[in-house]
């Protein structure tokens, strides 16, 4: 399991500043989700814990070591879009990443090997309820169950870190709640440390532990982009009183205002 510790980490793209200055220290097996209005830079942080994303200026530290740069096996990441492939079926695309490392030349193992990571695949799609669907196509599967597999996909790897970026936002409502029973379900079981984004208020509460609001704490209007977002609120989900939540219920809908005008 990974401490993930985030030391006055900036993230610049030439003069636009999207990330300034965040300090975070996030304990093995916490739930964290991130809410803040669009283009605050929660994906970008996203990108940065994944490592697809290079630091600016600053830290992050798996157990006091630098993370890597690059995607590893410690970390899994599930998008809102589905990252299937098309042409495999369910259990092929869950398969993909194990024999993509077992034989990076081919992409496919052989034999004992493609059987035994055959068998990890259909246990793991069994645990995400698509038992019942191994031999189907991504085509022939609803919006909940293509999320069902793109989480089925980044446990193939057993990562310590799962990211989630908006996973259940384009889903019908009733099918949101069994992903978030889910969700629930697998973070109990696994310990896993998760890093949710998402738009819905009362989502971050009920599933996380913790909720960090992303905001600029300054502003130039002939500026825009002279200022990153940081942390604003980091709040622990049990301590949360109806005061606090207003304020942040408030905050997120006047820059929504904003950025309509």
């Amino acid at each position: 399991m990974k401490t993930i510790e985030i030391k006055h980490l900036w993230k610049e793209y030439g003069d636009n500043i999207v990330l300034e200055d965040l300090n975070l220290s996030v304990k093995a097996g916490e739930f964290v989700t991130l809410v803040g209005t669009s283009g605050c830079g929660k994906t970008t942080f996203l990108k940065l814990l994944l490592g697809i994303e290079t630091v600016t200026r600053g830290k992050i530290l798996l157990d006091d070591e630098p993370l890597v740069d690059e995607p590893d096996a410690t970390r899994g990441i599930v998008f809102q879009r589905y990252s299937s492939f098309p042409h495999l079926n369910v259990v092929e695309n869950v398969m993909l990443g194990e024999e993509f490392e077992s034989s990076p030349l081919f992409g496919r193992s052989f034999g004992k090997k493609r059987q035994a990571i055959r068998e990890r695949a259909i246990k793991i799609l069994k645990r995400v309820g698509l038992g019942d669907a191994i031999d189907k196509y991504p085509s022939e599967l609803s919006g909940g169950m293509q999320q069902r597999l793109a989480i089925a996909q980044a446990l193939i790897k057993n990562p310590s870190i799962l990211l989630l970026d908006e996973p259940f936002g384009a889903l019908d409502p009733g099918i949101r709640a069994d992903m978030h029973e889910l969700i629930l379900d697998i973070w109990k079981e696994t310990k896993l440390t998760i890093f949710m984004i998402t738009h819905d208020l009362k989502e971050g509460f009920h599933l996380g532990t913790r909720l960090l609001v992303f905001d600029k704490r300054r502003h130039d209007p002939d500026q825009p982009n002279r200022y990153g977002a940081t942390i604003t609120y980091d709040i622990p989900v049990e301590k949360t009183d109806n005061e606090t939540l207003d304020e942040i219920t408030g905050s997120m809908s006047n820059k929504k205002q904003e950025a309509t005008l």
